[in-house]
Order: C-alpha cells, then sequence, then structure tokens
C-alpha cells in the first residue's frame, strides 16, 4: 500500500466534509480494494472514521461539548442503497416525523425497498429494510412515496385535519405534481386525501 494512496484517500473523505457516509466503492479509482480496506482500517483505528457496519463508514460530526454527534439515517442508508443497487422509501414512524407528522424519534427505522430484508444497528437505533412490492417502489424516493407511508401509518380514519395543516406545509410546485402522479398509485382512501384535501387550492 503506497502512502499515495493513503493521502488520495483521506483528501477525498475530508473533502468532503463532517458527516459524509461512504463504502470502499468511493475509493476504486485510488487503489487496489486491498489498499484501500487496509487504508479504512486504518483510519478507523486512528479514530478519524466511524465504522457502523459490514463496509460502511462516515468521517462524524464533533461538538465541541458533545463530542461526537450521532449519524444521519437518510445518509447512511443512502450509501447502502448506492453500494447495493437498490431503492428504499422511509415508511411508518419515520415517515410522519420527516414530514413533521410526530415529534418522536423511533427507536427501530423502517425503510421499503427492492432488496433483501436485513436490519442492523447504527448507533442505538435498529435500521430494518423491509422488502416490498414493485407498486410500492414506483414512488421511492420521491415526497409522494413519504406521504403515501405517512398516512398508512396514521391509518385509515385517524387522519386529523391537523395532519392535513401539517403536510399542506410541505407542499410546493415540485412536491405538488409528485402528489399528482402518486394519487394514482396509492390505496384508494389515501388517494382521496391527496386529491380532495392535500392538492385542493
Amino acid at each position: 500500500m503506497s502512502q499515495t494512496t493513503v493521502n488520495s484517500v483521506k483528501k477525498r473523505i475530508f473533502g468532503h466534509g463532517s458527516g459524509w457516509c461512504f463504502t470502499p466503492n468511493d475509493f476504486i479509482d485510488l487503489g487496489s480494494s486491498e489498499a484501500i480496506r487496509v487504508t479504512l482500517f486504518r483510519l478507523e483505528s486512528l479514530g478519524l472514521i466511524v465504522r457502523h457496519t459490514h463496509g460502511l463508514y462516515e468521517l462524524p460530526k464533533k461538538h465541541k461539548s458533545l463530542g461526537i454527534l450521532p449519524p444521519d439515517i437518510n445518509k447512511i442508508v443512502s450509501a447502502i442503497a448506492q453500494k447495493n443497487k437498490i431503492k428504499i422509501q422511509p415508511s411508518g414512524a419515520y415517515a410522519a416525523n420527516l414530514l413533521g407528522l410526530s415529534e418522536q424519534v423511533p427507536g427501530k427505522t423502517v425503510f421499503l425497498t427492492n432488496g433483501a430484508s436485513r436490519s442492523f444497528k447504527i448507533g442505538n437505533s435498529e435500521v430494518v429494510f423491509k422488502k416490498t412490492t414493485p407498486k410500492n417502489m414506483k414512488t421511492a424516493g420521491k415526497f409522494s412515496g413519504l406521504v403515501i407511508q405517512a398516512l398508512r401509518h396514521i391509518g385509515k380514519g385517524n387522519v386529523s385535519d391537523g395532519n392535513i395543516k401539517q403536510l399542506k406545509k410541505n407542499i410546493n410546485k415540485e412536491n405538488k405534481k409528485s402528489l399528482q402522479t402518486g394519487a394514482n398509485l396509492a390505496p384508494v382512501w389515501i388517494s382521496k386525501i391527496i386529491r380532495n384535501e392535500l392538492l385542493k387550492d
């Protein structure tokens, strides 16, 4: 392993800044797979980077008083999805939390995926990838997908006026287009809420 490889890897990591989540695949142009593996192991041993799970690392954010801050779950799962070439979609309580429908941060964060089902620990949280149908993944990564999954979590008959008001705060021109398309892929009761409440001027 050359010092050039080590320096190049470090430069790329620190160039992205604190909070960057990455895998060995992000350095394939800088050296052999073995050289990259050894370099990342060395940087982890020095405390410069954190390994969250197999093949997934982060340049952690640090606070003067609090020390190393908890990782950003979205950045981590996005890195995993990119590595494994799969799609993911936040669901359940986490989807509701992202849209401001709930202030509670779930201990278990669930993502729908077109890949294999699996679970792993990130910090104090459990992250779950749950394999789902192709139809559910058609809105993955889109605003409409987040809304559909959040409303599924709240449940039919439990969606309040306050929920609708909060969802409307998230709707801009781009998100409105996403909802117009996503309404066709949502369960009937959610489709009605989208068309009759969220898209109503």
